[in-house]
């Protein structure tokens, strides 16, 4: 998708001079303790995308090795997309992102930039973040030391 972004997340994607950065894939950060990221991660999956996802559990192995700089924890709060050029979206723009990224519904990911949308995307967002509050396991349940168990981190 050389030259492509996503419209409305332009302060997210430009380049040095404020030249745009082209979108050729993404990495989307997803809770792998979470019922409802892990839906989405298959949902996601089965999808056509105009910009290929890679799906990587967040603070895990793998993510530490592609993002050696990214907040790891920051990233099991939000749902994270990392772009090929180091972009990075996070919360509401990260849900955006994804959207844009998948040929049937890039369409409504343009419309969810716009001031009627943005509303609605992030009323979204609010709703799966206290569904999966209510959801996934906290962090250190049972394990005393408060850290998180991410498969493939290694504790």
């Amino acid at each position: 998708m050389g030259g492509a972004r996503p419209e409305g997340l332009s302060a997210m994607t430009d380049g040095p001079g404020g030249q745009p950065l082209s979108v050729e894939r993404l990495t989307v950060l997803y809770d792998a303790r979470c019922p409802l990221c892990r839906h989405l991660r298959q949902w996601l999956m089965k999808q056509r995308q105009l910009v290929p996802l890679d799906l990587v559990p967040a603070a895990s192995e793998e993510a530490r090795r592609r993002f050696p700089g990214l907040d790891h924890a920051g990233t099991l709060d939000e749902i994270t997309v990392v772009g090929d050029r180091g972009q990075i979206y996070r919360s509401t723009s990260a849900w955006i992102v994804c959207l844009w990224a998948l040929a049937e519904h890039r369409p409504r990911a343009h419309w969810l930039t716009t001031p009627a949308g943005r509303p609605f995307a992030r009323a979204t967002v609010l709703a799966a973040a206290k569904y999966r509050s209510l959801t996934a396991p906290p962090c250190g349940e049972g394990d005393g030391d408060g850290a998180c168990t991410v498969p493939g981190s290694g504790g």
